[in-house]
């Protein structure tokens, strides 16, 4: 069934919603916003997507957009990444997100000190850090920078305190400026659980 605007499946603190979300608003996409409660999902979502994670994007012409990088590479018309971001993209996706799943939950992993899983995160602080001038790719904020923000907010997130006194000058512009822009106020805008019959969210630009 066709759609009138591009419909939105999401969950503000997924940092994988996140960084679809901060394509979408880049993009300037109007689009309705439908937050989803990951313990109780609509039947919408999964309809549409079985695999009952988010972020799920519905399409005008029906197609579904189940990965967020798909989400930001359709919103932001494709963009060319070279070898090194996509090896960037993949390593943030794959080891610092085990890394970081292992500091944030040590109680998860009583096997392993978390403060070792913190060092192997920090072997990808560094590469982000020594990219920087100021954003990933050069002097402009990119699908690059969006796509692994989120994760890095996360970790840091976990103990601040230690982060503020590490030495990462340019990675620590770099979150800030991300999280005291407009783009971020807005993409993390709350929002409550949507369900069939609520007056419909439009983000409209």
């Amino acid at each position: 069934m066709t759609v009138p605007l591009p419909i939105l499946y999401t969950f503000r603190r997924c940092p994988y919603a996140m960084r679809a979300r901060l394509a979408i608003y880049t993009a300037k996409i109007s689009h309705e916003h439908r937050e989803v409660d990951l313990k109780n999902k609509p039947p919408e979502i999964l309809a549409i997507s079985p695999k009952g994670t988010v972020p799920v994007l519905q399409l005008m012409d029906e197609r579904i957009l189940e990965q967020s990088l798909d989400i930001m590479k359709w919103a932001l018309k494709n963009p060319l990444l070279s070898e090194h971001d996509i090896q960037l993209i993949h390593e943030n996706d794959t080891v610092f997100a085990q890394a970081l799943n292992r500091y944030k939950y040590p109680n998860r992993y009583p096997e392993e000190a978390s403060t070792n899983h913190r060092e192997q995160g920090e072997i990808f602080l560094k590469k982000v850090e020594n990219r920087l001038t100021p954003f990933l790719t050069g002097s402009t904020l990119t699908l690059v920078d969006m796509a692994i923000f989120p994760l890095i907010r996360q970790f840091i997130l976990v103990d601040r305190a230690w982060f503020e006194k590490q030495s990462y000058p340019r990675l620590k512009v770099w979150l800030d400026c991300f999280t005291t822009s407009t783009l971020f106020e807005e993409v993390m805008r709350p929002y409550s659980p949507w369900s069939a019959g609520d007056k419909p969210i439009f983000i409209s630009f």
